[in-house]
């Protein structure tokens, strides 16, 4: 599990062309932020490095360029990283929590959740809105950028928050979308920020040189599986990703993306699995 701890952009790069536009990764089908498999391993290959460098070429592989290693192939494999909870503003909430069914259903892969994906727009019993309809249904209505949303009550969405963020992700405050929603939602909670380069010797922007970032916000929640290959040799050594385990489950903070001097990519990664030591 990945929580943002702060904005996180992981997509283009920050170049000095002027009108040029950070944008982050999305999924092809949902156009909400992903973070690739790619970067999740070059995070967790320079931890491995740093604590322990012969070990992180058993389990990451050698470098293409390694002159003292054979090319290896590495035993952990990591998948892209996928939405399951983004933090939206809604008038009166004020903050919400939504999701859409087809990245609860990826998520509930990907754990082995037993869990029945819910029907788009239902949201928690404790919402606030104006109930539209009477009986014991209460239907109420949410305001988003797409215009005003009936959402029916669901007491079972608490269940779909993965444990190590209850308490975090509100039980109160939750919402699924339709799929084909999610999307212009999802770009309504985009962070954004415009900068400009100032010149070395004055405080004057330098050639009309300005960036326009996007990143997913403070309070998202997303998931990647991880896979492990066994050992050629028959060894049952277990891989340690970092730090020390708590639990069932190793927690440490960590930074995605290419703009964390400027207070980007800090996160919260969980990993919880029989395969980790």
């Amino acid at each position: 599990m990945i929580e943002t701890l702060a904005p996180l952009h992981v997509g283009a790069s920050a170049g000095e062309e002027t009108g040029n536009l950070n944008l982050i990764f999305r999924d092809a089908y949902t156009q909400t932020g992903i973070i690739p498999g790619s970067s999740i391993r070059g995070r967790f290959r320079a931890e491995a490095r740093r604590e322990d460098r012969p070990r992180s070429i058993i389990w990451f592989g050698s470098e293409a360029a390694s002159k003292e290693h054979e090319i290896s192939e590495a035993r952990v494999k990591f998948e892209y990283a996928s939405l399951v909870w983004l933090p939206v503003f809604s008038p009166g909430q004020p903050v919400v929590w939504v999701t859409s069914p087809r990245l609860l259903e990826r998520y509930r892969r990907i754990t082995g959740s037993d869990l029945k994906v819910p029907d788009p727009y239902v949201g928690s019993p404790g919402l606030r809105g104006k109930e539209v309809d009477g009986g014991k249904d209460k239907v109420k209505t949410l305001f988003f950028n797409l215009g005003f949303f009936k959402v029916k009550p669901d007491a079972s969405l608490k269940d779909w928050i993965p444990e190590p963020l209850q308490g975090t992700v509100l039980a109160d405050r939750l919402v699924v979308v339709g799929d084909a929603d999610i999307g212009a939602i999802h770009d309504m909670a985009l962070y954004r920020q415009s900068r400009v380069k100032l010149a070395d010797d004055e405080k004057k922007v330098d050639g009309g040189a300005f960036f326009n970032v996007e990143a997913l916000p403070e309070g998202s929640v997303l998931v990647f599986p991880i896979g492990i290959r066994p050992a050629s040799d028959g060894s049952s050594e277990r891989w340690k990703p970092f730090g020390e385990r708590t639990g069932d489950a190793y927690s440490k903070q960590l930074y995605f993306g290419g703009l964390e001097s400027v207070g980007f990519g800090r996160t919260e990664v969980t990993l919880i699995g029989e395969e980790v030591a």
